[in-house]
């Protein structure tokens, strides 16, 4: 399969089986986040492997919306950036989950971004503030996104590129 292939069926997933996922997927999905392209070579991002139930329930009311889906996902990987290496590290983290989305999708596996930074907490504070304090996260590091994983029973269908997005494509000028 292509990457435009993979692209076109990739799904966020937000139900999972509740099936563990086998360590040597999980160690493949962080791989391709360890292997991201990163500004300078500064590798600003942290990654934080949640697994423990208890503390992915807690995740799950980290922030006001949509995060509800890591109270039954198998694991979640929290990814943080150190601020103090790089002005980008916001860029970095970001590429570094979506090399891990894709990955987890080409094995198969449900994934879902909730977006962390500038997200507010459902009672008072920030989602960040929520999950530093719950995961013990150090304050130069800030949060980024968490990935929430799990295995999936069925594939969600294509959805090729419309027609009407390509005009969002402009050469040379707007």
């Amino acid at each position: 399969m292509n990457l435009l292939d993979m692209l076109s069926k990739r799904r966020s997933i937000r139900t999972y089986t509740g099936e563990p996922i086998p360590k040597e997927l999980l160690d493949q999905v962080l791989q391709a986040g360890l292997l991201s392209e990163t500004s300078r070579g500064k590798k600003p991002w942290e990654f934080i492997v949640v697994r423990n139930k208890e503390t992915l329930t807690a995740l799950s009311q980290c922030r006001q919306g949509s995060a509800s889906m890591l109270k039954n996902a198998d694991c979640a990987i929290v990814v943080v950036g150190d601020e103090t290496k790089t002005d980008v590290w916001t860029e970095d983290c970001s590429i570094a989950m979506a090399h891990m989305h894709l990955m987890a999708d080409s094995l198969g596996l449900g994934s879902c971004w909730i977006q962390g930074r500038l997200r507010n907490a459902p009672e008072e504070g920030t989602t960040e503030e929520v999950v530093q304090k719950l995961l013990g996260i150090p304050k130069q590091y800030r949060l980024e996104a968490i990935l929430s994983l799990g295995m999936i029973s069925e594939h969600p269908v294509e959805h090729p590129i419309p027609e009407a997005e390509c005009e969002k494509v402009h050469f040379e000028k707007f």
